[in-house]
């Protein structure tokens, strides 16, 4: 049984439908003692059978050091959002609830290009002058 409702995927279909360009979800978890692993990837494997535009590579975190090591994720579960350019989009643990939406935004944004930012904020952003590490905690409600 899928944890997606028959209604929520044709939903999702219609959302993702619009997709310009494929996207890549870049996995990491492992098979012991990790809370909501499995299902955060039969999410991600039931978002990639309502899309052929979205693809799924998964990684073993305790195995697949370097890959981990190369999307600078530190814990799992963890999702990268990506297409030919790493966005530094990541999503920890089960992007469920509120955090769906929010997924399913990021892979939009990510299939686009484009953030969606009005150039008011892109102007403010290119004064950046180093780097920036922005993390987003929400809790589930």
């Amino acid at each position: 049984m899928g944890l997606l409702r028959d209604s929520d995927v044709e939903e999702i279909r219609e959302r993702l439908a619009g997709m310009p360009n494929p996207v890549k979800l870049v996995h990491f978890t492992q098979e012991l003692n990790l809370d909501y692993g499995r299902e955060t990837r039969q999410l991600l494997e039931e978002i990639m059978g309502i899309s052929d535009k979205v693809s799924l590579e998964t990684h073993n975190f305790l195995i697949d050091k370097e890959k981990a090591a190369e999307y600078a994720v530190d814990k799992v579960p963890a999702t990268v959002i990506r297409n030919g350019k790493d966005y530094g989009i990541r999503f920890y643990g089960l992007p469920a609830g509120y955090e769906f939406a929010a997924l399913l935004d990021g892979i939009l944004a990510v299939s686009k290009g484009d953030s969606g930012l009005n150039p008011q904020s892109r102007e403010k952003l290119a004064q950046l002058n180093q780097p920036l590490h922005l993390q987003v905690f929400t809790t589930p409600t």
